[in-house]
């Protein structure tokens, strides 16, 4: 822990994470609008959330947190306006679209929200699949983490509070990202670095925790699909890249350092597949972990009101508790 506190003091630049360069364009097949279409003739009561940023909402949009090869990844930040708190906690939101496609303009609304309650709320891109295969996105979010605290200083961020948290396949990302906190292998920019990626809380919305099962594997490595999402992710079906996808099993990594884990789950028993497994190691290590069912709401209800409120409640609730510290 003393190692990890004067790591957040050290004055110190990610590589490129100042660099201008060319914005990774950002996907568009998986969004609120489009997902709309495809509920709302069984959930006509759903709207759209917003992404306009109200008054006491501050928003700086196209940040760029590294550069590869020339690309820049971007992230929004978006915080209270005012605040008379000397520094707020973080939390770096992960955008879903199967890997393969999304945009972290998807979390606006979870980060205005989470602004208003005095956060500190970063949407990040990574890179998708069709660009890079496992385990670039993984890299990526632990940039931005790096970034943003490098920078906490900056945006009134206290560096000792940061949590991530994603939806689909962002909420697999992000328990990914938390659970190898501090593992060299899952984070390159750690060597260019003093200042640590690690993060303090996750939360996992309807994300996968284990894609080994033979459960999970019935969706995720359909042979109907070639590639299926996730085979497309690492680059081959399970039987191809076993490794690989026991290592992207946030389940795989759980030891007596994982962080606090809040699971926000949707009524489709698809994405919870390992999260039981999951909260019982957890709660043999004497991890706090907690797990938020949405009841009768379909996968990305997190994009819509009424929905959205309930889970911003569960993570700020959580986070709150965790983090000692009360927005």
């Amino acid at each position: 822990m003393n190692r990890f506190i004067a790591t957040l003091l050290a004055a110190t630049s990610l590589a490129g994470c100042a660099q201008p360069g060319q914005a990774a364009p950002a996907d568009s097949v998986y969004t609120a609008e489009s997902t709309y279409q495809k509920l709302a003739s069984n959930y006509p009561f759903i709207q759209i959330a917003s992404k306009t940023p109200p008054a006491t909402v501050k928003v700086l949009r196209d940040i760029d947190y590294v550069n590869n090869q020339g690309k820049a990844l971007q992230l929004d930040l978006f915080m209270p306006a005012q605040t008379a708190k000397p520094a707020l906690p973080g939390i770096v939101l992960v955008h879903g679209g199967g890997w393969r496609s999304g945009t972290r303009d998807n979390l606006a609304p979870m980060a205005i929200r989470l602004a208003e309650r005095g956060y500190i709320a970063a949407t990040v891109s990574y890179r998708l699949s069709g660009e890079a295969s496992y385990p670039a996105a993984i890299h990526d979010v632990k940039a931005a983490i790096g970034w943003l605290r490098t920078h906490a200083a900056d945006y009134q961020l206290d560096p000792r509070y940061i949590a991530v948290a994603g939806g689909s396949a962002g909420g697999q990302i992000a328990a990914l990202v938390g659970v190898t906190n501090d593992m060299p292998k899952f984070d390159p920019q750690a060597q260019l670095s003093t200042v640590s990626s690690a993060v303090q809380a996750i939360i996992n919305i309807d994300g996968l925790s284990d894609f080994t099962s033979e459960e999970a594997r019935k969706y995720e490595d359909d042979p109907r699909k070639t590639p299926s999402s996730a085979g497309a992710w690492f680059g081959g079906t399970y039987a191809e890249k076993t490794g690989l996808w026991k290592e992207a099993s946030p389940l795989t990594h759980v030891g007596k350092d994982t962080p606090p884990i809040l699971f926000i789950g949707s009524a489709q028993k698809r994405f919870s597949l390992g999260r039981d497994e999951m909260v019982q190691k957890m709660n043999v290590l004497g991890i706090a972990t907690q797990t938020v069912l949405i009841p009768d709401t379909p996968h990305s209800f997190w994009l819509f009101d009424p929905w959205l409120e309930t889970t911003v409640d569960a993570m700020t609730e959580f986070l709150g508790r965790q983090f000692g510290v009360l927005p």
